[in-house]
């Protein structure tokens, strides 16, 4: 390989266009101009001797070759970066600055109110910016953007080393009812749950959820009242209503309407939940973000 005329800039060309998938996206986000931008890639191009991104319908699809580089580079940019960079203190009470934080339903009701109680005494010049997402994959994909700088949800199928997760914090599922439903009174067996309407919470507005695939698995059928694309309204419709639904159970203690509920064991097996702190390993050892990430785990422990 002719390495003549490679300058650090190239590769952190290569690790934006990677991460953005986009040539006027990644000069921006290296304060180049998007000539400059196309040029760099065309010198890799040829330096390397591969096309590294090819155009289509959704961005720059990156070729074997540049999946390949793109870990082992970013680590050596991050290295590098440390190195040349002396470290400073950071000090979150005196700390002004935005984190962008990818949240998946569950831990926007029950995670996110303590945690801004907690930056608001800990470090209160700091500002959260909260990106939804339902399908686990995503927060990969707002990782790799660096739309976020730390996700929490249930763990990512595919994590390829550079994304970096952590257990948080593990949940149960239970039943809900209103105090004066009459099938309250029965408690609930199998009979009973079956008798009732279910609300189903579904981002992707499927009929079957967990709950259905347990109960497929012994020839059970549920019956479904109301799907919804989010879980917040689910507790006030159950109070409201004669219908049952199957949740996280801090999810229900959680909710202003906890006080009309009655909780109660599903009358099946299903598994618990556990939802991850995931983060990319470019950002592994940042001394603000590790910072977050201690403090999001310490808050969960306290739930």
């Amino acid at each position: 390989m002719d390495f003549h005329g490679i300058d650090l800039n190239l590769l952190v060309a290569f690790d934006a266009l990677m991460g953005e998938r986009n040539v006027t996206r990644a000069a921006t986000r290296v304060g180049v101009s998007q000539p400059a931008m196309s040029a760099a890639l065309s010198r890799l191009r040829k330096l390397l001797g591969d096309p590294l991104f090819l155009r289509g319908a959704s961005g720059l699809l990156p070729t074997q070759r540049a999946r390949d580089l793109a870990e082992p580079l970013s680590q050596a940019l991050a290295q590098i970066g440390a190195t040349l960079l002396a470290p400073t203190e950071f000090l979150p009470e005196r700390a002004s600055l935005v984190f962008n934080l990818g949240l998946q339903d569950y831990p926007t009701y029950v995670l996110l109110p303590p945690l801004l109680e907690a930056l608001a005494e800990q470090a209160p010049g700091i500002a959260l910016n909260v990106r939804a997402f339902n399908d686990r994959n995503h927060a990969v994909d707002l990782l790799d953007a660096g739309a976020i700088d730390a996700a929490v949800g249930v763990v990512p199928t595919q994590t390829d080393g550079r994304i970096l997760t952590r257990p948080l914090l593990e949940d149960e599922f239970v039943t809900i009812l209103a105090r004066d439903n009459p099938a309250a009174r029965r408690g609930m067996s199998m009979k009973n749950f079956l008798s009732l309407s279910h609300v189903l919470v579904s981002p992707e507005g499927d009929r079957h959820g967990i709950v259905d695939q347990a109960l497929a698995r012994d020839g059970k059928v549920r019956k479904l009242g109301l799907t919804l694309p989010q879980m917040f309204a689910v507790p006030g419709v159950v109070a409201r209503t004669n219908m049952a639904a199957t949740v996280m159970k801090r999810f229900a203690l959680s909710s202003e309407a906890a006080s009309h509920l009655l909780l109660f064991p599903p009358p099946l097996t299903l598994p618990a939940i556990t939802f991850h702190l995931t983060w990319h390993r470019r950002n592994d050892a940042s001394q603000s973000q590790v910072w977050l990430r201690n403090l999001i785990a310490s808050t969960a422990l306290r739930l």
